[in-house]
């Protein structure tokens, strides 16, 4: 299954939660408290989605569990982001 996310700077992550804008990630990168980062999801259609860090802490299997929020995403895009989240935890 592909990932959720592709960060504009390399990577890649997957949502773990989302509620409203509220959102923890997984990603194959780490990102600092307070970095705003643009990413594109990788299903189609592709849209642009911002995060802003609250910051990350590494897990034991290298990846990083990233807690922030969505910026600029209005109600259609959080409802599809909630979707890929519910479908991957089926």
């Amino acid at each position: 299954m592909p990932s959720h996310l592709a960060w504009a700077k390399g990577g890649t992550a997957d949502f773990v939660t989302i509620a409203d804008d509220v959102i923890e990630i997984r990603s194959t990168i780490p990102l600092p408290p307070g970095a705003r980062v643009d990413a594109t999801t990788e299903a189609e259609p592709k849209v642009k989605v911002t995060v802003k860090s609250h910051g990350s802490r590494r897990d034991t299997d290298g990846t990083f569990l990233i807690k922030g929020r969505l910026l600029e995403a209005n109600r259609e895009l959080r409802d599809r982001l909630a979707a890929l989240v519910a479908s991957s935890q089926e």
